[in-house]
């Protein structure tokens, strides 16, 4: 089958007919993200975010002491206030407060349960945590990353390797621009469930945004889809339509390592559920002491790459996974499908299913992966569904190879 790559050549009109929704898997990444996030996390283009993670980072202190030097003050209790006021002493006099997520932190580097001591009067847990930073801990030095009269806003090892917020989303500019559709790169559209029509072109609104920052994270979500790619031909003669897609979501504070996640999609709705997924790629790396020096050389580059890159490996997958013949009959499916791990039921729940929205039995790997993703749709907790959709991806994972 002759598989063509639009990727280059924009079609006249950018709308396009979402023809194959249950190929794939559907995933909840940004869904999760867009369902949790406040007005004022979301933003409207990259250069808002950058400007407003720039500007928290401009006032942030980067400090690694000695924790000796440390002092955890709390004021004498005169009111019912008093006792859960709490601040850090630094040296030349600064004083910061902790915040919620830099609390934890603290206690988490002295040894001691910081839920419990979120109980305690500011008093008994500020001599807890004093006690156990200079007494409890094996290295005699912490990181803190604060603002100066204000918060402390993380409390980490000597050795954490910060990777800024802000030098993220500047990596992510120089491929995007604006991220509004200035360049190719843009956040996603919507698709319209009674018409089936994806719109690339659909105004980016806070409720719609796709760019979010917090005072503990940043993540940026970010599509090709104004240059879909057709991966083949459907029964009924419509194309299989996909676009690219990325996200990178990063911690100055700790709260989660850098990670970047690549893919193929087939639309996003309304409430940015990610459909017909294919190639899923994800990638995370940790703070630590060399991190910042790993950003620079290997995941701006390899995001680079991803983003100026062609379909190639994409359509070469799915040409391999079509011509990839497993079965001749129902028999010899079933018997392919179970010796993978899939129970008597479920193989028959597969065969089943790809008889009904392919048109045709079980023939190829590519047969077998369309089927268990529509299957998994209808397993309704996440872990056993994630479970069941890994067949799919490994066995397209082993005919790519």
């Amino acid at each position: 089958m002759h598989l063509t790559n639009t990727i280059s050549a924009p079609p006249a009109s950018t709308k396009f007919k979402v023809a194959n929704i249950g190929g794939g898997e559907s995933r909840g990444d940004l869904s999760r993200q867009w369902i949790s996030r406040p007005s004022d996390e979301r933003f409207l283009s990259l250069d808002d975010l950058y400007a407003a993670v720039k500007a928290r980072s401009d006032v942030t202190f980067e400090d690694r002491i000695d924790t000796r030097g440390i002092e955890i003050i709390a004021p004498e209790p005169t009111t019912l206030e008093d006792t859960h006021r709490m601040t850090i002493g630094l040296r030349g006099g600064r004083e910061v407060a902790p915040t919620h997520w830099s609390f934890g932190q603290l206690a988490q580097l002295a040894g001691a349960p910081a839920g419990y001591l979120r109980k305690l009067p500011s008093q008994i847990a500020a001599d807890a945590l004093s006690y156990g930073l200079r007494h409890g801990r094996e290295v005699e030095a912490i990181k803190l990353y604060g603002r100066d009269r204000l918060d402390l806003r993380a409390a980490t090892g000597p050795d954490y390797g910060r990777i800024f917020d802000h030098d993220v989303v500047a990596a992510v500019q120089q491929i995007a621009g604006n991220g509004n559709g200035d360049a190719r790169w843009k956040v996603p559209g919507v698709m319209d469930w009674r018409t089936m029509i994806y719109d690339p072109e659909h105004p980016v609104t806070k409720d719609t945004t796709t760019l979010y920052a917090s005072d503990r994270d940043v993540f940026i979500f970010l599509v090709d889809d104004r240059n879909p790619i057709s991966v083949g031909k459907l029964p009924n003669g419509d194309d299989d339509l996909m676009f690219r897609g990325f996200y990178v979501t990063n911690s100055e504070v700790g709260k989660s390592s850098l990670k970047i996640a690549a893919f193929y999609l087939r639309a996003i709705c309304c409430n940015r559920i990610m459909w017909g997924v294919e190639g899923f790629q994800e990638v995370s790396m940790r703070h630590s002491k060399y991190a910042p020096a790993r950003f620079v050389e290997e995941a701006r580059p390899a995001l680079q790459s991803f983003a100026e890159g062609s379909s190639r490996l994409l359509i070469e997958g799915v040409e391999k996974a079509k011509a990839a013949k497993i079965a001749s009959d129902k028999d010899e499916a079933l018997e392919f499908l179970t010796g993978r791990g899939l129970s008597r039921k479920r193989a028959v729940e597969v065969f089943e299913s790809v008889e009904q929205h392919e048109g045709r039995p079980i023939r190829t790997a590519w047969d077998v992966a369309q089927g268990i993703t529509r299957v998994a749709q209808t397993i309704p907790h996440t872990d056993d569904r994630v479970e069941f959709e890994s067949v799919a991806g490994k066995l397209l994972d082993k005919v790519s190879a």
